[in-house]
């Protein structure tokens, strides 16, 4: 991370990150098929620790609870790492394809919790509508986190905006 700091995402080599690291760049590739992977490391753990919250909440809890219930497992996931991902978040935005990267990402964890969903019994359209209006919220809460006048943790900002999420939209 420092390095693409510094430099620059497209000036930094995997040699140069390997370098730092201490590692030959045949061990780097053991790690990662690629330097965009570096920033991305996790992404597959946080997905997982976000269905397995939302597989586990009762039964009887709506589509958006247990989407808000995966929002919470993804506070303990990201926990105390707001400096590193502010800087994670201004590499991303200064290159093109890390940003087209992320946002497959992002569709990718929509697509994980949709289908957790359905393995819940909740029909398919309302399956992806509750994952994607999470996403929504997911994003936003991350944005605000990252702010840095932002002190509270991540879980919190997505409860306070589903909570509001829920008085624009009250039960007809």
């Amino acid at each position: 991370m420092e390095l693409f700091v510094e430099r620059g995402y497209e000036q930094t080599t995997v040699a140069d990150i390997a370098e730092r690291a201490g590692l030959t760049a045949r061990t780097f590739f053991r790690y990662f098929p690629d330097k965009r992977e570096v920033l991305f490391q996790g992404v597959e753990r946080l997905e997982q620790t976000m269905v397995d919250a939302l597989l586990q909440t009762p039964d009887e809890a709506s589509a958006m609870t247990a989407v808000g219930t995966a929002m919470g497992a993804a506070d303990g996931y990201f926990g105390d790492i707001q400096a590193f991902a502010r800087r994670r978040r201004d590499v991303i935005a200064m290159n093109a394809e890390l940003r087209e990267r992320e946002l497959i990402k992002l569709a990718r964890l929509s697509a994980a919790l949709a289908e957790a969903l359905a393995q819940r019994g909740v029909d398919a359209v309302e399956a992806r509508l509750a994952a994607e209006t999470g996403m929504a919220v997911f994003r936003l809460a991350f944005e605000l986190w990252l702010a840095d006048d932002e002190h509270r943790r991540f879980g919190a900002i997505a409860a306070d905006l589903l909570r509001r999420l829920a008085r624009l939209a009250p039960a007809t």
